[in-house]
């Protein structure tokens, strides 16, 4: 699905949140290689799982098609700086919710580009009847868990020793969830 574009102004900062096209597939994917070697928030290791340009321009045309699906970029001066993406099931006992995922690069943290992408996110959820949206996060995040929270979503379980990451230490993963009757 695509949503109007949205303009933020974050000193001294200004951006850009719209929906993802094809024309962003080769620069999602050498942005999504950056990010993943940036922070050990998100699942993978730089390279892993790696997503090539014709993988995002499929995963771009899917998203857009699909009612229940929502990619949006971050654009700062006609460059991608982040990215969310949420995605439905086709199963009809989940219609009624999806999976949240986002990613920003690191030297834009601080200028609302998450709390801006989940508010996005969130009021596109309500507004097409999505009545629950789940997603995990590392238990030492607790700036995206705070926000998380701003937003209604709760804690509704802990995967004990889910991830171990490059200090050999296993961490839990969080999982949250916001449902809206």
């Amino acid at each position: 699905m695509r949503v109007d574009q949205t303009e933020y102004e974050v000193h001294p900062l200004h951006y850009v949140i719209r929906s993802a096209t094809e024309k962003d597939a080769k620069n999602l994917s050498e942005l999504r290689l950056q990010i993943d070697g940036e922070t050990e928030n998100l699942d993978r290791e730089k390279g892993e799982a790696y997503i090539d340009e014709s993988g995002f321009k499929q995963i771009i045309k899917d998203d857009t098609e699909n009612a229940r699906n929502l990619f949006l970029v971050v654009e700062v001066n006609d460059r991608l700086v982040g990215f969310s993406r949420c995605e439905g099931s086709k199963l009809k006992r989940f219609a009624h919710k999806v999976e949240f995922g986002i990613c920003v690069l690191k030297e834009f943290w601080g200028y609302g580009i998450g709390k801006n992408l989940l508010k996005e996110t969130v009021q596109w959820a309500d507004s097409n009847e999505i009545k629950k949206i789940t997603l995990n996060v590392i238990e030492t995040n607790d700036k995206a868990i705070q926000l998380y929270q701003k937003f209604g979503f709760e804690v509704e379980g802990i995967l004990k020793k889910d991830k171990k990451l490059s200090d050999g230490i296993f961490y839990n993963t969080i999982v949250m969830g916001r449902f809206k009757d």
